[in-house]
């Protein structure tokens, strides 16, 4: 298998437990990448820009949202390769941006959540309490708690969570550093969770071979949804990080924080979220801004 093609399958399974993605999305995505490769000699894995700026040329007959989309697999990719450390840069930045609406990412309602951790209360209130159960209930408060990503949750050590100190240091996308604020519910869970995990291990969630794979904890969060009686299509680790996002901006967050806690490099990405609560922020306007307390009429 060439490095292209391993690399490719290794990507497709990364959405897949990241995200859920359908097997359509998949396809499309394989297709993408597998053209783009083929076009580059079976080397865009360590494509660089003058390579990517040759594709477009062979997109000429496509429409604008098949463009887009190739585009947006590509960059996509690289951005995975960039993040798994199989390369220091991404070229695509190269690649043509169409402009086109981007659709809304899913989340889940307060009502869901609530169900997601009144079942793991239930669990925690049984003795004895399995570790299963201890070892979720961490996994869910850094998730929906803290908006990581699974690829920064999975990576974690145990030396990343103190009692002391309310915040991690996570190095996500591009190995760039933020600090994730982690809440006094969330430390407390991954505190139970350290007495279930032997203190020579070095990550936070271990496994036989290292620490769970992506791909494990996307199935460790279906099989709680089934059990919470919410649709398990509904829900993915990528899922409960946009809930986070959501429910924050709903809270009164504003965009640059959210953008801060998101790791988001470009504050246009984070400026999706707002389609979301756009009846809160047309209220905000109406009963916050100045004017609004003032009578213009003559």
């Amino acid at each position: 298998m060439s490095d292209d093609s391993n690399l490719i399958e290794r990507f497709l399974e990364m959405l897949v437990a990241e995200t859920g993605a359908s097997q359509h999305t998949l396809s499309a995505y394989r297709t993408d990448l597998e053209q783009a490769s083929m076009i580059a000699g079976g080397r865009l894995s360590s494509a660089d820009r003058e390579t990517l700026k040759k594709l477009p040329a062979h997109w000429r007959k496509l429409q604008n949202s098949t463009v887009a989309r190739k585009s947006s697999s590509l960059r996509r990719f690289f951005g995975f390769l960039v993040e798994e450390g199989f390369r220091e840069s991404d070229p695509s930045d190269a690649l043509p941006k169409p402009a086109l609406v981007r659709s809304l990412p899913k989340t889940l309602s307060h009502a869901e959540i609530a169900l997601l951790f009144e079942l793991i209360a239930e669990g925690l209130g049984r003795e004895p309490v399995k570790s299963s159960v201890v070892r979720l209930s961490a996994i869910l408060e850094l998730l929906y708690g803290s908006g990581l990503r699974a690829s920064e949750l999975v990576g974690l050590q145990q030396s990343s969570i103190t009692s002391d100190k309310p915040y991690l240091i996570i190095k996500g996308k591009g190995g760039k550093e933020r600090l994730v604020p982690i809440s006094q519910q969330a430390r407390a869970a991954v505190h139970r969770w350290n007495e279930h995990v032997d203190p020579k291990e070095k990550w936070l969630f271990p496994s036989r071979t290292g620490h769970i794979s992506r791909i494990r904890l996307f199935q460790i969060i279906r099989e709680h949804a089934v059990k919470a009686g919410i649709n398990p299509a509904k829900i993915s680790p990528h899922v409960l990080r946009h809930a986070f996002a959501t429910h924050l901006l709903e809270g009164g967050a504003d965009l640059r924080a959210l953008q801060t806690l998101l790791g988001h490099s470009d504050i246009s990405t984070t400026q999706i979220y707002t389609h979301i609560d756009s009846a809160r922020l047309v209220e905000l306007v109406n009963k916050r801004h100045p004017l609004s307390q003032v009578n213009l009429a003559r």
